[in-house]
């Protein structure tokens, strides 16, 4: 195959088609080194094309505790309380600097991940806010 830049959702077709024959190519052979010429064109393409939103601070937080098998009694040192771990979960908390810290040493998470911002459930259902008002 021609190695070109990926224009066209056709070009990216074909070009996933391709990676797709020569996946489990030998290391040190032709199709390993288009491969590894393929891979950054495909994943230039999907970033502007398809791009991912970064997750829920929360449902990283979540997401994460799952994947190491951790519970909510796990992340008392990070964020308090089990009544604090549970607030900052059912988002009627927000994630504090230092919470956020401890979080990203725990979890092992870029904290860009966790300093978004993310809705907050209020007392009242029909007042919903976010967390940078809350600190306001």
């Amino acid at each position: 195959m021609k190695i070109k830049p990926i224009r066209t959702e056709d070009d990216y077709e074909a070009v996933l088609a391709r990676v797709k024959e020569i996946w489990n190519a030998e290391p040190g052979t032709a199709e390993s080194d288009e491969l590894e010429a393929l891979l950054p064109l495909v994943e230039a393409y999907e970033e502007v094309h398809y791009p991912i939103d970064p997750p829920d601070p929360i449902e990283a937080i979540k997401i994460r505790m799952e994947d190491l098998g951790l519970t909510r009694k796990d992340l008392e040192p990070c964020i308090g309380s089990r009544s604090r771990v549970s607030e900052v979960l059912n988002r009627k908390r927000p994630l504090t600097l230092l919470m956020i810290r401890k979080l990203c040493s725990l979890l092992g998470l870029p904290g860009d991940v966790l300093l978004a911002d993310y809705p907050l459930k209020s007392e009242r259902p029909d007042n919903e806010y976010h967390r940078d008002k809350a600190i306001a």
